[in-house]
């Protein structure tokens, strides 16, 4: 049978990691809006790839399971890349949690159960769950391995008890980290791997629209102050990807890969010199 990648979320940095890891293989373009995975899909077939798409909405269990039924009719499914989700600036909390936190969790669920042997898979999250403070052991044990069907339950996810939509995408992003986690032990027993990175600022249209949007002056400072002094491409991040879901990064899986050019290290530790 051919081999499937799963891009969720056509974007520049999903788009970016296909090139590097679909070479002779079917991928499989799913976006929110379909417009978005046709644009994607064009640009992939001009290159030489065999590219198909679907549409998804990963806050749905329904549209979850349409995308695996899709995937696994085209063959076996040998990669998953989650790069779909909602910035602070974009949505409400409620959305975030449900899309960045609650979907991702459903996408690695579901795939989990027919990832091939030998396969691999990778989360992109954020920066913003390395720059909030500890969670409680407990905590962090609850949003890695509550059922995804409880997991917006959690009283520490309550409405009033998450205070806005950077604390939302916080809290998601430090339980994507958690959840891959806690996946690879059940990905590890169908001889597959599931990995995170955490990137900082790359430039795309998600990180344009921060950059427009109420906290643009916070970003430009976290690009002026980071060590690297400047955002990421979408090509750095998916020369990360590539490792991970390679031959090269078979002993490396439930790590959580921060790569911002050293703009957490700044803002925990102080400038550079």
């Amino acid at each position: 049978m051919s081999e499937v990648v799963v891009v969720v979320g056509s974007g520049s940095i999903g788009q970016a990691i296909a090139r590097r890891v679909s070479a002779g293989k079917i991928v499989l373009l799913a976006d929110l809006r379909l417009e978005n995975a046709e644009a994607a899909a064009k640009v992939l077939r001009d290159a030489g790839y065999d590219a198909r798409t679907a549409s998804v909405d990963i806050s749905s269990p329904e549209s979850v399971a349409a995308l695996v039924a899709t995937a696994t009719a085209l063959g076996d499914v040998a990669g998953l890349i989650q790069a779909a989700g909602v910035s602070p600036s974009q949505a409400p909390i409620e959305a975030v949690l449900k899309v960045d936190l609650y979907g991702t969790a459903l996408l690695l669920e579901e795939f989990g159960k027919v990832i091939a042997r030998g396969g691999a898979g990778v989360v992109i999250s954020s920066q913003s769950g390395h720059r909030m403070g500890p969670l409680t052991v407990e905590q962090n044990r609850q949003l890695a391995t509550t059922p995804v069907d409880e997991l917006l339950d959690l009283a520490f996810l309550k409405p009033g008890e998450v205070h806005d939509t950077l604390h939302a995408y916080q809290l998601s992003k430090r339980g994507n980290g958690l959840r891959v986690q806690a996946e690879a032990v059940r990905w590890g027993r169908r001889g597959a791997r599931i990995n995170a990175i955490s990137p900082g600022i790359v430039i795309t249209p998600l990180a344009n629209d921060e950059l427009q949007g109420p906290r643009g002056d916070g970003y430009r400072k976290m690009i002026e102050s980071s060590i690297a002094g400047r955002a990421a491409t979408p090509d750095e991040i998916a020369n990360v990807a590539a490792l991970l879901m390679g031959a090269d990064g078979a002993y490396i899986t439930g790590s959580d890969f921060l790569v911002d050019g050293g703009t957490t290290a700044v803002h925990w530790f102080g400038q550079p010199g």
